[in-house]
């Protein structure tokens, strides 16, 4: 699995040390993605990240690790 290395640079946020792609976790499920830029998650509790925002009843993550990672790889 390849995450451009802009894509990292740009995840100065990540505080579980880019889990999702050293160790292939998947993270918070994808439930849908509008036009490869809005990722709707299901909510992770206590393991969520300062990546996750609220939005309504839902969930949107805004990682760009994790939003490359589900385009490039649908997980």
């Amino acid at each position: 699995m390849e995450i451009s290395k802009e894509t990292v640079e740009k995840t100065v946020h990540c505080k579980k040390d880019f889990d999702c792609i050293k160790n292939n976790n998947i993270g918070c499920k994808v439930e849908w993605c509008v036009e490869k830029e809005i990722h709707f998650v299901e909510y992770c509790g206590k393991n969520s990240c300062s990546y996750i925002m609220n939005f309504g009843n839902s969930y949107i993550c805004t990682c760009p690790t994790r939003k490359e990672k589900y385009n490039k790889y649908g997980q």
